[in-house]
């Protein structure tokens, strides 16, 4: 981890290992910050959600090609941002994974997760990056 200006940085592997890394530092972020269990697991499956697309779907599951991710806490907010090496996607024009002809479909769900499960969620750099924010209750 690379602390950089208040903000931390990891990079991974496309590599189905590297998940392990992230579980590991969602669990640092929530000791750190003293996150409540709600907000921990709605992150958990979030960031696992966002990287594991970053990988499989914008890498390409090519393990020379590096997911980065970055993050840090800014307004009672924690920002994670995740970067990967692909060609990136149409944010704007995504099945419906609710629609009754895509309930039997396998994949296709993470995104809708990550936009249920954060507070915001922002997709730039024609889709290669995006970013989630939780905030932290005032507790």
């Amino acid at each position: 981890m690379i602390k950089d200006g208040g903000l931390q940085m990891i990079e991974l592997n496309s590599q189905t290992e590297s998940l392990s890394i992230v579980e590991r530092m969602i669990e640092e972020v929530r000791d750190s910050y003293h996150v409540s269990e709600d907000t921990f697991g709605n992150m958990l499956v979030a960031l696992t959600e966002a990287v594991t697309n970053a990988m499989y779907h914008g890498n390409k599951s090519d393990p020379m090609k590096k997911v980065r991710i970055q993050y840090g806490c800014i307004h009672n907010t924690l920002t994670f941002t995740i970067a990967d090496e692909g060609k990136g996607f149409d944010f704007y024009n995504l099945p419906d994974p609710t629609a009754p002809e895509n309930l039997e479909k396998e994949c296709g769900r993470g995104i809708f997760l990550m936009k249920h499960l954060a507070d915001q969620l922002i997709f730039s750099d024609g889709g290669r990056v995006v970013e989630l924010n939780f905030k932290l209750s005032s507790n």
